[in-house]
């Protein structure tokens, strides 16, 4: 019987800047490149999501390089994260290396080369490990998924509005703006 040796955090730090995200899944380095609209998609979002943090005060959001570490010791890396304020009470700033436990908030942009079984085993972490609330975007569908759970409560469409929930409360944003293209 074998025993898998996990990756020290120095190692997986130091592993190569080549534009594809790397994280520990069920013990195993899974890589996965972003295209320009899937980065441009995030970055619109990210926009939208912190500007409403900061104004309210409400925690801090992370970036798709932030490693998050679950009690598997594997580490996932949403697309964007939000940590409520009541999770940083005493922290001067965000820790060095990986942040221990799930974000309250984990937002995933699905992209059409992620295998579901990868997107659920993530979920399936991410809830393990303390996430209250995550959204999956299918910008292929142009849906946005609610979930609380590995199981979606709901499945918003472009005729829909994705609001904070208690997480977020007070935030909205029409789901067709999330997803809109170009405007020049």
């Amino acid at each position: 019987m074998s025993t898998k040796v996990l990756p020290t955090d120095e190692e997986l730090m130091s592993l190569p800047k080549d534009g594809f995200k790397r994280e520990l899944l069920n013990g195993e380095i899974v890589m996965s490149p972003a295209g320009s609209e899937h980065g441009r998609q995030i970055m619109r979002f990210s926009f939208s999501l912190m500007g409403y943090v900061f104004k309210h005060q409400l925690g801090e959001v992370f970036d798709g390089q932030t490693g998050f570490r679950m009690q598997s010791r594997d580490v996932l890396i949403p697309d964007i994260s939000f940590v409520g304020r009541d999770r940083l009470v005493g922290l001067r700033e965000a820790p060095e290396g990986f942040y221990e436990g799930a974000p309250d908030l984990a937002i995933e942009f699905r992209s059409s080369s992620d295998p579901v079984k990868r997107l659920n085993a993530k979920l399936d972490q991410y809830f393990k490990n303390g996430t209250k609330l995550a959204w999956v975007m299918n910008s292929k569908r142009r849906t946005v998924a609610v979930h609380r759970s590995v199981v979606p409560d709901r499945v918003l469409t472009s005729a829909d509005e994705l609001t904070g929930d208690e997480m977020l409360p007070g935030f909205r944003i029409p789901v067709a703006d999330i997803f809109a293209g170009f405007s020049y």
